[in-house]
């Protein structure tokens, strides 16, 4: 891979590469690309398609709806509400918040 084209990627990608993270980068992707030459030179005009592979189907359980509560029973049960919403803790958070 040439680096102009790893420039392109990671500007497409935005990302910020200093430059030993382009020369290990480049590299690794040559690796990457080098593995897809050898795949494409395995023979496989005698092999028929596949759609999927495995065979199982949906395992889940049906969709169906269950008893409705309404909003205020919804906040009587919830531990914390901030101004008549539910509160929950953070997903995501900065690093050192909790």
């Amino acid at each position: 891979m040439k680096r102009e084209e790893l420039e392109k990627l990671a500007k497409l990608g935005r990302i910020e590469l200093r430059p030993e993270e382009e020369e290990k980068l480049q590299g690794d992707m040559e690796n990457i690309l080098n593995y897809f030459k050898e795949l494409q030179e395995i023979p496989t005009e005698d092999v028929a398609p596949v759609a999927g592979g495995t065979s199982f189907f949906n395992v889940f359980r049906d969709d169906t709806p269950g008893e409705e509560i309404d909003g205020e029973a919804a906040r009587m049960m919830f531990p914390e509400t901030e101004d008549g919403f539910l509160k929950v803790p953070p997903v995501f958070s900065s690093e050192g918040e909790e």
